[in-house]
């Protein structure tokens, strides 16, 4: 069996949730292989449209200040 073939075996067996997973995954080794040749601005838009079409809510200013904050060591009072 090939591995082309098998990948696809195992794929099949898996739960729909997660053939959504392995291809999101396979579509980010894509786009990593090619992060070089595309400009940063059109790879972002590649990844709101993805976001967008898979149904999940963009994020508003607020919410996006607050997960800077978590990542850098936790929330700080802002200046308004």
């Amino acid at each position: 069996m090939s591995s082309e073939q098998e990948l696809l075996t195992k794929w099949r067996s898996l739960p729909q949730d997660k053939q959504e997973e392995v291809l999101d995954f396979v579509e980010f080794l894509g786009l990593k292989k090619s992060a070089n040749k595309i400009p940063l601005r059109e790879r972002l838009q590649q990844i709101r449209t993805r976001i967008i079409a898979s149904g999940k809510d963009l994020l508003d200013e607020d919410e996006i200040e607050k997960e800077l904050a978590s990542r850098r060591g936790g929330l700080q009072d802002r200046e308004e």
